[in-house]
Formats: structure tokens, sequence, C-alpha cells
């Protein structure tokens, strides 16, 4: 018994050992499979999508760049030409639209003047103040006058209204012939525009609270 039980020994202690390297063979095979399985899926289906999804991806990411690009480009060219409008609107307003203090003796001032250079003789003015509709700072003055001069006069006073760096419009104008003199009585009617600038028409002025008349 003694001797069988010697004998057998070493054999199954080599079984063992081939079972255990069999075994070890299995696990690197088997991690050799699950690694190429692994590299062969994210081949087949990389992370994101494949090379030609991917690529798509890109195209269409492109595509929103540019045309986001091209939003932002429209955008300020608007914002430019706003701001532009803008500027021009208010140089226009500085400079054709009077200031409500001043407004009354700035028109009398340029009428006087090219009553003087037509030696037209003023005998009455006065204004009415209107405010335009849509707008709470602009405003649209009448001034009504009279003055009295031959044609040739007249002609040239009218001239002279024309060529005055205001916003002057010639809204009316009569004439007729004064008995027993060769001059015309004149009545005309000049409107302008008016800017508020937050003092209103000046006090010292004839007709300042809306509508008056005044002579010389």
């Amino acid at each position: 018994m003694t001797r069988n039980s010697e004998a057998s020994g070493p054999a199954t202690g080599f079984r063992g050992q081939l079972r255990d390297r069999r075994f070890l063979v299995r696990v690197v095979l088997g991690s050799l499979l699950a690694a190429n399985l692994v590299a062969a899926a994210l081949v087949l289906f990389p992370p994101g999508g494949s090379a030609e999804t991917l690529n798509r991806q890109l195209a269409g990411l492109e595509s929103q760049a540019i045309a986001q690009q091209a939003t932002l480009e429209r955008t300020q060219r608007h914002a430019a030409a706003v701001e532009r409008g803008r500027t021009e609107g208010d140089q226009f307003l500085g400079e054709y639209f009077l200031a409500s203090r001043t407004a009354f003796s700035t028109v009398l001032g340029e009428l006087d003047a090219a009553a003087s250079l037509a030696k037209m003789t003023q005998r009455e003015h006065g204004f009415s103040l209107d405010p335009i509709e849509g707008s709470d700072t602009l405003s649209m003055m009448s001034v009504t006058a009279a003055y009295s001069g031959n044609y040739a006069d007249l002609m040239r006073f009218v001239h002279e209204i024309d060529r005055s760096p205001r916003l002057f419009i010639i809204e009316s104008l009569t004439a007729a012939p004064q008995q027993g003199s060769d001059d015309l009585a004149v009545s005309m009617r000049v409107d302008t525009f008016v800017r508020e600038d937050g003092q209103g028409v000046r006090g010292d002025q004839p007709g300042a609270r809306g509508n008056g008349t005044a002579g010389q």
C-alpha cells in the first residue's frame, strides 16, 4: 500500500500543474480575445459615430458657424445704419428745427434782414405754435406778417427768404395795390419747425404763450 501511494504521488502533482497551465493559457487567450473584440468594436462603432457620421456632423457645424457669422455681420451693419440714421437725424433737427426758446426771435430776425435787403417795410407780425401729431417734442410755428413795397422789392424779398439757411416754408402770400401808391400791401404766412429744448418760447417775445401779434 505504501508503495502504490508513493508511486502515484508525482503523477498526480504533474497532472495538477498541467491543469493549472491550461487554465492560465485559457485565461490569457480569453483576455486577448476580449481585447480584440473591444478593439474591433471601437473600429466598427467609434465613440460619437463612424468617420462618415463625424464628417457630416463637422460639415453641419461649419455651416452653422458660417450662417451665424453672416447673421452677426448683418446685425452689425443694421446697428451701424441705425446709429448713423440717429446721428444724421439729430444733425437735421439741430440744423433745421429751431430751439423753442429762441424760435420766434430767430424767425423775425431772418424776415427783418430779408425785408431790409429788399427794401420792404414791415408793418405787423404774429405767430402761432401748433404741435406736430405723433411727436411730443416737435411743433410747427406759423408766422404771419404784413409788409409794403413795390413788385420788384417783393420779388427780392421772396428770393431772400428762399436763400435763408433756415427751413422756412412760405405757406401763403397775397399782394394788393395800395390806393394812390405804387406800393403793394403784402400779407404772408411763413411756416417753420420748432423743437422743444425744455425752456419753451421765451416769455419776453410777443405772443410768447402760444399766439400773439405785435407791430412796429
